[in-house]
């Protein structure tokens, strides 16, 4: 039983305190949803957690929160689209931490919205490789070299399980998130023997904001605290994926049966239609 558990039940059943204890763990998108729930389970492990969103306001809620259970935290507003201020971030948080020894890269931009509506939108493209793919890059890079020279690092990035399903309306994003799981694959190997570790976290729906204006969504997929958790674990084992069975039977058809995949997913489109907020003109 043992040889199949997870190395952190493993060492919950022996009595022996999380490997998180005493590090320090940086949380992007910490004011809300997933990275909210990280940080505070994270914190409630005895680490130090450090706070990164654009919303200061929520950060400092969750700080507080964090700190009223025991724990430690720190905020530190950032507009991750902002390359001049992630690199003031990074100067920031090595200069007052040493080392960041996990860094959760969670923050992301949501956009459903199918193609027939997009000729003109390039923007959508844009804005969401900046968000998803290019400030996680950046961040990452910049807290690397720290990581490799104390021998010790983790990077978990929380992409999607369509970067395996590949599903409609979501070319934007998915290709955004398909960036960063491949970009964190390659880095982990450069990495590996500089005991850096990469993870990528393929959600399927979890219930935040983000995906508030589709309303097929509405009530469905996981809790964000039982999401946070799914990432602490992850943060513990530091897995090279953690991924959902539809979504690796979904990569399974893709590649077995590509034109059949695209002839259910063709009919999936149909069914599922744009929702109100993609099909307003005058949304940015």
């Amino acid at each position: 039983m043992l040889l199949t558990t997870p190395v952190s039940r493993v060492r919950r059943l022996l009595g022996f305190p999380s490997p998180l204890a005493g590090r320090v763990v940086l949380v992007t998108g910490a004011s809300s949803g997933i990275g909210e729930a990280t940080a505070v389970q994270a914190a409630a492990k005895g680490a130090t957690v450090l706070l990164v969103a654009r919303r200061a306001e929520e950060l400092a809620r969750v700080q507080e929160t964090i700190e009223a259970a025991g724990g430690r935290a720190a905020a530190y507003p950032c507009d991750l689209t902002d390359p001049d201020a992630v690199d003031a971030l990074v100067a920031q948080v090595l200069a007052e931490h040493g080392a960041v020894d996990h860094l959760v890269n969670n923050a992301g931009r949501s956009i459903r919205r199918s193609l027939r509506l997009s000729h003109d939108r390039l923007h959508d493209v844009e804005r969401t490789m900046a968000v998803n793919y290019l400030g996680p890059v950046r961040l990452t890079m910049g807290l690397l070299p720290a990581m490799r020279a104390q021998g010790f690092g983790h990077v978990v990035n929380v992409v999607t399980w369509g970067v395996q399903v590949k599903a409609p309306k979501f070319s934007a994003y998915i290709a955004s998130k398909t960036a960063l799981d491949t970009w964190g694959r390659i880095a982990g190997r450069e990495t590996y023997a500089d005991g850096v570790a990469f993870t990528a976290m393929r959600f399927a729906l979890v219930r935040t904001p983000m995906i508030a204006p589709t309303e097929a969504y509405a009530g469905r997929g996981e809790t964000p605290e039982r999401a946070g958790a799914r990432v602490v674990r992850a943060l513990e084992d530091r897995p090279v994926t953690v991924d959902t069975l539809a979504g690796r039977l979904g990569e399974i058809v893709t590649i077995a049966a590509p034109r059949l995949s695209d002839a259910v997913f063709s009919l999936v489109d149909a069914r599922f239609p744009d929702s109100a907020a993609a099909r307003g003109s005058d949304r940015p």
